[in-house]
């Protein structure tokens, strides 16, 4: 391995903060983000508290970081989708895709649902705003293919609420022991929620 090639420290302690926010996440599905605790977060890695809090200064501070990470990795798939020179359906499919993706395979389960209500309002704020980012950018998407003809006249805020809807809930009977990777989930879940929104279109 090349000197370029190795990791660095800096590499290593967002590799184990990623670990962090897994454990954190899957600890906060459990139990609440009031009935786990920083000790149950920091045992499933063989972590110590204090270890812990080398990486966060808190329990919120590891729940703002869940969203953050989270919206921050949709956010920036949301850009790149956007400039791509595709149609409005395939870029609703990919968006599809890539939140199938964060949900089953990045945090184990989305992490957007995960009590923002308990964090400090400045804390707040900032995962609401970048939420309402992403939700403009879906609406855009789905109106640009409402212009298009590609999908059935009418209210982006109400198609986006049932795709997200669907989406969201794939975490709460999603198996990874089960018979259908991620991929496939993802992959069906794009083809019936965007094939049914361009049937619709063709319906009107």
């Amino acid at each position: 391995m090349s000197r370029s090639s190795e990791p660095t420290p800096a590499m290593a302690a967002t590799d184990r903060r990623t670990e962090i926010l897994k454990s954190a996440a899957a600890a906060f599905r459990r139990r609440g983000y009031h009935g786990a605790s920083v000790d149950e977060i920091a045992s499933a890695l063989a972590m110590t508290k204090g270890n812990l809090y080398y990486y966060f200064r808190n329990k919120e501070d590891i729940l703002y970081a869940c969203h953050e990470y989270s919206l921050d990795i949709l956010l920036l798939l949301m850009h790149k989708v956007q400039d791509e020179p595709i149609a409005a359906d395939e870029k609703l499919r990919k968006l599809i895709l890539a939140f199938v993706h964060l949900i089953l395979d990045e945090l184990q389960g989305t992490a957007l649902t995960l009590d923002p209500e308990a964090l400090s309002p400045p804390l707040f704020a900032k995962v609401i705003a970048k939420r309402d980012e992403f939700d403009r950018g879906m609406r855009a998407i789905i109106q640009q293919g409402m212009d298009d003809g590609l999908f059935a006249k009418g209210d982006p805020k109400m198609m986006e609420f049932a795709i997200m809807g669907a989406v969201n809930w794939i975490s709460k009977w999603f198996d990874p022991s089960g018979p259908m990777t991620s991929q496939q989930i993802g992959e069906s879940f794009a083809d019936y929620l965007v094939g049914q929104a361009k049937v619709a279109a063709l319906r009107a």
